[in-house]
């Protein structure tokens, strides 16, 4: 196999060794029948742990960021576009950037960028530090990007609540009018990492879900679904031998449960040679020579954590830069 390293940045379109990993039914959508319920049940199984295996970061990082990753899975699923939807919150906490994002073909990544001073200040005072803590003041974006012929949506909210699930429940009623309600769980077991999502939404009444129950029957069917998705636990969502719609019968099983169609997860970093090349082929002469050490210029994906070794003489950049 020839080493990608010898052939030129600019022609190089290999991928880096990265997991080829799917989970098939990541994403089990579902409704009540006759109820202004739906909802979407997302289990990422060993796919958590091979997106957030790869970056050293704290447990407590790592965490957060498999929480943002399985949301996105449930709040990317819920819409139909082509493109990528991505969750993004930036705040002046230890974590000053979080981000996770999910294609309309189910490829999820993630990533974090932690000031590391903050953190061990923070962790030296609070050792399990809720995502509040780890964000502090900031907001909240949730981005729908179909390509630059579309016009991109974007609906941003200042951080609030001590939990990521809390975030969102605030950036729903404050943004969407919709009724929703979230539970999100991570964790580290002897399997590895896992990440898990629930979310339950009240259908409008005039969507022609339960024409048959007056306003106040509407009522009751969602205030008796929160109720129930309320005890569901952490430890239930990240039971790998607890299938999805097992759990999801253990909730709803009273209520007309009725799952539909499963989409599939899966490893979803876009990096490669060609594209970290062309980012390179933007700098100047003098900028790429202060990158290199001893003649090679590395990059690494913030993704994947894959390093990228370009060698200086083989990278042009702009001459006129210089």
């Amino acid at each position: 196999m020839n080493d990608p390293n010898s052939t030129p940045a600019f022609l190089n379109h290999d991928r880096p060794p990265v997991p080829d990993i799917v989970v098939p039914r990541g994403v089990l959508p579902f409704h009540l029948e006759e109820q202004p319920v739906r909802g979407r049940l997302v289990r990422l199984g060993a796919l958590a742990d091979a997106l957030l295996g790869r970056h050293s970061q704290h447990p407590a990082i790592l965490k957060l960021m498999g929480e943002a990753l399985a949301l996105t899975a449930a709040l990317a699923t819920a819409l139909k576009y082509k493109g990528s939807f991505s969750l993004q919150a930036k705040g002046d906490g230890p974590v000053t950037m979080l981000l996770a994002d999910c294609t309309d073909a189910g490829e999820l990544r993630g990533t974090a960028k932690v000031d590391a001073e903050k953190l061990d200040a923070l962790l030296a005072e609070h050792p399990q530090p809720s995502p509040k803590q780890l964000l502090g003041k900031g907001y909240l974006a949730f981005t729908c990007d179909q390509g630059p012929d579309m016009d991109r949506y974007q609906g941003i909210v200042a951080i609030e609540g001590d939990s990521l699930a809390e975030m969102t429940g605030a950036y729903f009623a404050n943004s969407e009018q919709l009724k929703s309600q979230v539970w999100l769980a991570c964790g580290r077991s002897l399997g590895g990492w896992r990440a898990s999502a629930l979310v339950i939404e009240r259908v409008a009444a005039d969507g022609g879900i339960g024409a048959a129950l007056d306003s106040e029957a509407h009522d009751d069917a969602w205030r008796t679904a929160q109720a129930l998705a309320g005890t569901i636990t952490s430890a239930e969502l990240l039971d790998d031998a607890l299938t999805p719609d097992q759990l999801l019968h253990r909730l709803f099983h009273a209520e007309g449960l009725a799952p539909d169609l499963a989409r599939a997860l899966s490893y979803g970093c876009r990096c490669s040679r060609a594209r970290l090349a062309s980012v390179l082929e933007s700098f100047g002469q003098d900028d790429l020579d202060h990158m290199a050490e001893a003649g090679a210029i590395t990059m690494t994906c913030e993704f994947c954590a894959v390093d990228f070794r370009f060698d200086r003489a083989e990278v042009r950049g702009q001459a006129g830069r210089a």
